[in-house]
């Protein structure tokens, strides 16, 4: 294979795996099913002295606002906000807006690499894919798994420049009905998602080798 053309596989790799991941995270935030499971399971209502239907309207409205393209404000239909956590979630909503945009500008791209690639009849670049893909979420899942704590403080410490996501709960309430758990099952379902899209690009990528080594061989007699 030529050095360009492998170079150019392994740049639409990296495209690949980032577009999957920001799908990931995207679908994840969007998928509220996951959060009204967990109201239910973990009894959200009865620990808090929320209603059920109180407890998804707020939450609804922070989706919203994490989703939204716009600049928009954060408000709580029922529930105060102190400064410190509307600046929170501010920075996490800019922290979203980036895997949009990888999911967005991810998919073009990778669209646009797939038919260069599949003009020029080379498909590596979805080998590549699916063992980029596959290796951050394995080794993400087995730590949270293991120590999802100290992972949890750690992205945290990682990501935002203050401690502002420690929050007070007389100030800002809506800490009550966001659980660890629930953040945990967020990050194994984005794990999954993840290894998902790195499944697919290795069945893709097998099928296209087995039909290439059978065209081979039937040129070959």
């Amino acid at each position: 294979m030529k050095k360009g053309i492998w170079w150019a596989q392994a740049g639409l790799a990296l495209v690949l795996t980032l577009a999957i991941i920001g799908v990931s995270v995207y679908g994840t935030l969007a998928f509220r099913p996951l959060y009204y499971h967990d109201m239910k399971s973990m009894e959200l209502a009865k620990h808090t002295g929320y209603s059920e239907a109180e407890i998804r309207e707020n939450y609804d409205a922070l989706i919203d606002y994490n989703l939204a393209w716009s600049d928009g404000d954060l408000s709580f239909p029922t529930l105060p906000m102190s400064e410190n956590g509307k600046t929170h979630f501010e920075e996490v909503k800019e922290i979203f807006d980036i895997f949009k945009y990888m999911a967005v500008f991810g998919g073009i791209l990778g669209v646009a690499g797939i038919v260069f690639m599949a003009r020029k009849k080379v498909y590596d670049y979805l080998k590549m894919t699916a063992i980029t893909a596959c290796g951050l979420p394995i080794v993400l899942g087995i730590f949270a798994a293991l120590f999802w704590d100290k992972l949890f403080i750690l992205f945290h410490e990682l990501f935002f420049d203050n401690d502002y996501w420690i929050f007070n709960h007389r100030t800002d309430p809506i800490i009550n009905l966001l659980p660890d758990e629930f953040f945990m099952h967020c990050a194994f379902m984005i794990f999954g998602g993840v290894l998902f899209g790195a499944a697919v690009c290795l069945g893709i990528y097998l099928v296209l080798w087995h039909r290439r080594k059978n065209r081979t061989a039937e040129s070959e007699n």
